[in-house]
C-alpha cells in the first residue's frame, strides 16, 4: 500500500485488489456510463456505500408505505395525470 494527496479528499491510501476478469470488464463498462471521472472514483463511491449502514425509514414512513400498497391493491389509487385533472394542475 502506498499513500499520496488529493486535493479535497486529504489523504488517500492505494490499495490493490484482485478481481475476476469478467467484474474488471463490467466496471469499465458502467464507470463512465454512470457518470464518474474515473474507475477509482466509481470504486470508492461503491466501497463508500458498503461501509455506510443504509438509512432506517420511521414507522410513520413505513406505516405510509403499507397504507398506500394496500390502497394500490384495493384500487383505491389514481394514476398522476388523473390526479392532475381532478386538482386543475398544468404540468
Amino acid at each position: 500500500m502506498s499513500t499520496d494527496t488529493n486535493a479535497g479528499d486529504g489523504r488517500m491510501e492505494k490499495i490493490n485488489v484482485r478481481v475476476p476478469e469478467s467484474l474488471s470488464a463490467r466496471i469499465d463498462e458502467e464507470w463512465e456510463r454512470r457518470g464518474y471521472t474515473s474507475k477509482s472514483e466509481a470504486i470508492r463511491d461503491a466501497l463508500r456505500d458498503w461501509v455506510t449502514p443504509p438509512q432506517e425509514l420511521s414507522d410513520e414512513t413505513l406505516d405510509a408505505l403499507s397504507d398506500s400498497r394496500r390502497e394500490d391493491r384495493q384500487g383505491e389509487t389514481v394514476s398522476v395525470d388523473e390526479a392532475r385533472e381532478r386538482l386543475g394542475l398544468d404540468d
